[in-house]
């Protein structure tokens, strides 16, 4: 079975009115991001944002889950941080996993449109599970990362659709289904 990773991203990424931006680092982001990366058994979660100050911002509520009083007082919390890297950009997050794995990565991105790139949560599944070579999943923040950026990836995972018409997922949602569909138990399977 392949190794799964995944980052979130903060750059390069449009705000609602089509502009390049960088978003802010969230507290819920990072913190339940991190639980349900262990959750599903994800090698490394990685936390990528350009802004150095962001970067400490993040570092400084990891350290309160790690060794600070939240450690002591929520336990439990102190292991969803185990495997959480924070790193400056993209390509150094596929560059960690490309020393840790010996190969580099296939890289695969969400969004809420599809792309002649597109593949199913089924194939990637399949890929994961009977593949050699490391995933990494990129998550992006505020109304997604660049068009330009987006071509760089090899896949595209298909929106997450609900039973609705509205499409719009926090990305702390999207990441808990998504990890569901790639690494979780085989419910539909079970009689």
């Amino acid at each position: 079975m392949a190794n799964l990773y995944i980052g979130l991203v903060h750059y390069p990424i449009y705000n609602k009115h089509g502009e390049v931006i960088t978003t802010a680092i969230t507290n819920y982001d990072i913190h339940d991001i991190a639980r349900a990366a262990i959750t599903y058994d994800v090698s490394r979660y990685f936390v990528i944002h350009n802004i150095p100050a962001q970067r400490d911002l993040a570092k400084q509520i990891m350290e309160h889950w790690q060794t600070g009083f939240g450690s002591t007082y929520n336990p439990d919390r102190k292991d969803a941080f185990s495997e959480v890297a924070l790193v400056n950009s993209i390509r150094a997050a596929v560059e960690e996993v490309t020393r840790l794995e010996g190969d580099p990565p296939i890289i695969a991105t969400t969004d809420a449109r599809t792309y002649d790139n597109t593949v199913s949560y089924a194939w990637m599944r399949q890929t994961l599970e009977k593949g050699a070579r490391p995933v990494l999943v990129l998550f992006g923040t505020g109304y997604g990362m660049t068009k330009e950026t987006m071509e760089e990836f090899d896949y595209i995972l298909e929106p997450v659709y609900g039973h609705g018409d509205y499409n719009h997922l926090s990305v702390r949602s999207a990441v808990s289904i998504i990890l569901d569909r790639l690494r979780g138990e085989a419910w539909w399977e079970k009689a």
